[in-house]
């Protein structure tokens, strides 16, 4: 039986990615022989603005070595609008500088992002046009549109929450989600939803459900980082519950 460490850098108000992604890989525990433990190390941020972002993103050099010490196997940047908010193209840049940092602590280990992983992840499964659920604020929800846009995926339709406390983010009801897909315009036209492009934002309870409402791949961030997590452990990627990208098939 082989036991892996999951390492993951938070921020500090984030209460969702140490709950959905140990959820999908106990799931994955369920089918498997592998073993998952998780490990955490926090950066400071309360609000989801563009300056909390910036200031949290630059302590993410003492989370990689922290987590470094705990001879982690795979880490995971869990916060995709603080790369998105970067420019684009910078889950790259944070990937490689982040990974330097584990190297320099004699400890080099494979290092993903939430938000690379998720524009990985829709690739993965050939969708070129997509719908976005994000909690943002809508100047902020624009920006991951365009940084999506950026890499060659159309999204053809988005809908920003506007919740600005990132607690508050967290306890938006999953429920709710079947009910805002429904309302969308243009899902008939869009190869997959990403049902919330937000690691905080659970949606993991519904996206059974939408897959099932729409007859389309459904995926979130939380789903994404887990798929890259996996595949940078060179394990299978299928997960129960976890939709189509947990599915094994990419």
């Amino acid at each position: 039986m082989n036991s892996y460490r999951v390492g993951q850098i938070v921020p500090s108000s984030n209460v969702t990615m140490e709950t959905e992604i140990p959820a999908l890989l106990r799931a994955r525990e369920s089918i498997s022989e592998e073993r998952f433990t998780f490990h955490s190390s926090r950066m400071r941020m309360k609000k989801v603005t563009r300056e909390e972002l910036a200031a949290m993103d630059a302590d993410s050099d003492r989370c990689a070595l922290e987590l470094s010490d705990a001879r982690v196997d795979v880490m995971g940047y869990a916060c995709l609008v603080a790369i998105m908010s970067m420019g684009k193209g910078y889950h790259r840049t944070s990937q490689t500088r982040l990974h330097d940092v584990t190297k320099t602590n004699d400890c080099p280990t494979p290092v993903i992002t939430s938000a690379g992983a998720l524009v990985e992840g829709i690739q993965a499964i050939g969708a070129k046009r997509v719908a976005i659920v994000a909690p943002y604020m809508k100047p902020l929800t624009q920006m991951v549109v365009e940084y999506i846009s950026s890499e060659g995926i159309d999204v053809l339709e988005w809908r920003a929450l506007e919740i600005s406390d990132n607690l508050m983010v967290a306890a938006h009801d999953t429920q709710n989600l079947p009910g805002i897909i429904a309302q969308m315009q243009h899902i008939s036209d869009v190869d997959a939803v990403v049902l919330s492009a937000c690691v905080q934002m659970p949606s993991l309870a519904a996206v059974s459900i939408v897959e099932a409402q729409i007859g389309k791949p459904v995926l979130s961030a939380a789903i994404a980082t887990t798929w890259a997590m996996l595949k940078a452990l060179n394990l299978d990627t299928r997960v129960p519950g976890g939709g189509t990208l947990l599915s094994g098939a990419y």
